[in-house]
């Protein structure tokens, strides 16, 4: 019986070309378990059409995988596949060390990141689903009836003991996420009782989403060069033209075989997402594989339901890839991409009119004249932040220069008796006047 080593992060990888077009996936498979914290110390690659039902590799690569753990001392094996229980244990019986496959390994790094009480009830309900179909390891001891003095009477094997102990811990975890979820969801009901339009962040991992997310809002959200470097859900408010104002919400990155478990434990804060009235796809436009990656963000975003909300695509990092702040448009004038670097501001300012443009509607600048029996007229123009220049007052009212989207101006010009005018004389003794 194999008793498995508890520590120690130096890792061999192994990733196979299983013929459907994707490669090995060695660069992102690589920064995946750099950013678990692990010590790579090889890697091994192949070719494969089907998996093999023993080892998932072959025995022949097996051969190989257990003479250069061997060779490099390596503590675990690291698989870029899911792998069946069976054949995790088969593994770990031949290599004489821990075998960790791609969910797994996405699970632990979601166990490092999360810090919100929400975050970690999620990733610890996607580990105990893991584990619930794992619990064979391969130990047979574990299939034996306790024994002993004051143990002998359930009847009841250690595994099946275990098994009994996970689903209650499934259950509570469940039911406290419940909970939470519908904490989160009176919050959407108060936001659109009081009208607030909510836009979301969503994006393949590290493509720039925290980043982008404290640009826009001014927040503090944890933001680094590695995947999954923020997983817990934040909310901040988004200030947009003409006084108005949006929930922006950050959400976790999406990957390639994102695990089921995750997208399952993750439901209520992908919610976030699904009730959102405009996504925002930050794509990393340096990524020579962008392409790629924007299929896979558009594929989670089907299987959770939010393939129907409108998106904004955000193409990020333009000062790696060589690229000008742009918003890009079809020949009816509708934004198909916005070209930014969240990192130093580039285009920023296009995003948040873009933002505001869907949401409020294009603005258009005006002269109004607003009648003297209208002050609370006035004073809602400043509130909206949608004076630009006031030339004081006479007996026929204020005249003011505005900002507003045109529905809204109409609307005030109707209902508040605004009149719209033509600027005003230029000064004598101004420029060129002397």
């Amino acid at each position: 019986m194999f008793e498995r080593p508890r520590v120690g992060n130096r890792a061999l990888l192994v990733a196979l070309d299983m013929g459907d077009g994707r490669g090995t996936g060695e660069a992102e498979f690589r920064e995946l378990c750099l950013s678990a914290g692990a010590e790579v110390v090889g890697f091994v690659t192949g070719a494969r059409r089907t998996p093999d039902r023993r080892y998932f590799v072959g025995t022949g690569k097996a051969e190989e995988i257990r003479e250069q753990a061997a060779a490099t001392e390596a503590d675990l094996v690291l698989f870029n596949h899911a792998l069946s229980p069976s054949q995790e244990r088969n593994l770990e019986g031949l290599l004489k060390c821990r075998v960790l496959d791609r969910t797994g390994l996405i699970l632990d790094i979601f166990a490092q990141r999360a810090r919100s009480f929400e975050g970690k009830l999620q990733v610890d309900l996607a580990q105990m689903r893991h584990v619930a179909s794992r619990l064979v390891r391969g130990w047979s001891h574990l299939e034996r009836q306790k024994g002993g003095i004051g143990l002998r009477g359930p009847g009841e094997t250690q595994l099946e003991t275990d098994r009994r102990l996970v689903a209650q811990r499934i259950r509570r975890l469940t039911r406290r996420l419940e909970r939470v979820a519908r904490q989160r969801e009176q919050g959407r009901r108060a936001r659109r009782r009081a009208d607030v339009p909510a836009v979301s962040v969503v994006g393949y991992t590290n493509a720039g989403k925290s980043t982008l997310f404290n640009a826009l809002t001014r927040a503090q959200v944890y933001a680094a060069d590695k995947l999954f470097a923020t997983l817990d859900p934040t909310l901040r408010q988004l200030s947009l033209e003409g006084g108005h104002a949006a929930v922006l919400a950050d959400t976790v990155g999406f990957i390639s075989d994102l695990p089921h478990e995750l997208v399952a434990a993750f439901r209520s804060t992908l919610e976030e997402t699904l009730e959102a009235d405009l996504l925002l796809h930050v794509i990393d436009s340096s990524d020579p594989d962008h392409a790629e990656r924007e299929a896979e963000v558009e594929a989670v975003l089907a299987e959770i339901g939010a393939d129907e909300v409108p998106v904004l695509r955000v193409y990020n990092k333009i000062d790696q890839a060589g690229l000008a702040p742009e918003v890009r448009r079809d020949a009816s004038g509708q934004v198909r991409g916005v070209l930014v670097s969240a990192l130093h501001g580039s285009g920023m300012t296009q995003l948040r009119e873009v933002i505001s443009e869907y949401f409020v509607g294009a603005l258009v600048q005006r002269w109004v004249r607003v009648p003297l029996a209208e002050g609370r007229t006035r004073a809602r123009l400043f509130a909206l932040d949608a004076v630009l220049e006031e030339r004081g007052a006479d007996e026929s009212g204020w005249l003011m220069q505005v900002a507003l989207p045109r529905d809204a101006l109409e609307t005030m010009a109707q209902q508040q008796h605004l009149e719209t005018v033509a600027g005003p004389a230029p000064v004598a003794g101004g420029a060129g006047g002397q």
